[in-house]
């Protein structure tokens, strides 16, 4: 098959860490070409849904992931799968790589669906499982917010539309900065803010679990470094191998069947103790490192998964 990855600058990329590369790895060895694009490139022209950018072939070399032929432009028509894999910020700018992948609809396989990536974000299709998750309130105004803290006392607030642990702060109940990180981040930002009550389970990981469409294939644990309340990777969170619990697998059969109907085939959930905190379909993360500690190819059945449904 001829695939297409957007995604972020191949040349970056952590070969030990990065699912996008180790998805196009797993689809090389299977035999598919492989063309890279950055978002930047993507474009409308008349009718057609564009790209330029280079064939690659990756390797596994660090500081030399993939080998770049000349720049081209092609019609992504012509392709059996594009990758939606670029990192969020979700915004316009995000959004409308989604409107414009989404034309492709009837020609060319988009994973994740881009049309149901727009409509279920990972902070806001949660709220679709309220029975799964802890409190949460999704609000701009400050007083809905402080409401909320003065019921729940220590509470996380983030951005909404973040990730990789950026901007993330626990507030418990004696602290007194709740005002001023409202008017710093409503001061660069319109968009709302997410508090959630603090989960103390925290302490003893973040679990992300892996499913392909639909289907829970493992998990790992992402345990936050010492003095630190966020436990991602990019901050400095440790993955450890865990298995999957019972709770674990009752939220996966809760929310699974959705997933799959709306062509979400690699997911991956965030859980802590018991609860459901995010559902991460824009750019998930997190194969290599189940893939290391179960030994198992999870590339491989979301090839399969894809495979089946060209």
């Amino acid at each position: 098959m001829k695939i297409a990855f957007q995604m972020d600058p191949i040349g970056a990329v952590d070969i030990n860490a990065d699912s996008s590369f180790r998805l196009a790895e797993e689809a090389q060895a299977r035999g598919h070409s492989l063309f890279f694009y950055g978002p930047d490139q993507l474009a409308y022209q008349e009718g057609r849904i564009t790209a330029r950018g280079h064939d690659m072939t990756v390797q596994r070399v660090a500081g030399d992931p993939a080998v770049l032929s000349p720049e081209r432009e092609v019609d992504l028509a012509d392709f059996d799968v594009v990758w939606l894999r670029q990192d969020p910020p979700f915004d316009m700018h995000y959004i409308t790589s989604t409107h414009l992948l989404d034309r492709l609809k009837g020609q060319t396989l988009v994973v994740n669906d881009p049309f149901w990536v727009r409509n279920y974000p990972e902070k806001l299709l949660v709220l679709d499982f309220p029975d799964l998750t802890p409190p949460t309130t999704i609000a701009r105004d400050i007083k809905t917010i402080k409401a909320f803290k003065e019921k729940h006392g220590d509470i996380i607030l983030k951005p909404l539309y973040g990730n990789g642990g950026a901007g993330v702060f626990r507030l418990d109940a004696n602290d007194r900065n709740l005002t001023s990180l409202h008017e710093l981040f409503t001061g660069f930002s319109r968009e709302p803010l997410i508090v959630q009550k603090f989960l103390p389970d925290v302490s003893n990981g973040d679990k992300r679990v892996i499913l392909v469409d639909g289907e829970p294939v493992g998990a790992i644990n992402r345990v936050p470094a010492a003095g630190e309340t966020r436990s991602n990777m990019h901050v400095g969170g440790r993955p450890e191998k865990i298995g999957l619990s019972e709770r674990d697998l009752e939220i996966c059969a809760a929310i699974g069947l959705l997933l799959k109907e709306k062509g979400q085939i690699f997911v991956g959930i965030d859980i802590i103790g018991d609860y459901l905190t995010e559902i991460n379909v824009t750019s998930p993360t997190g194969i290599q490192e189940l893939e290391r500690f179960d030994g198992v190819n999870i590339a491989e059945k979301i090839w399969q998964a894809i495979e089946a449904k060209i």
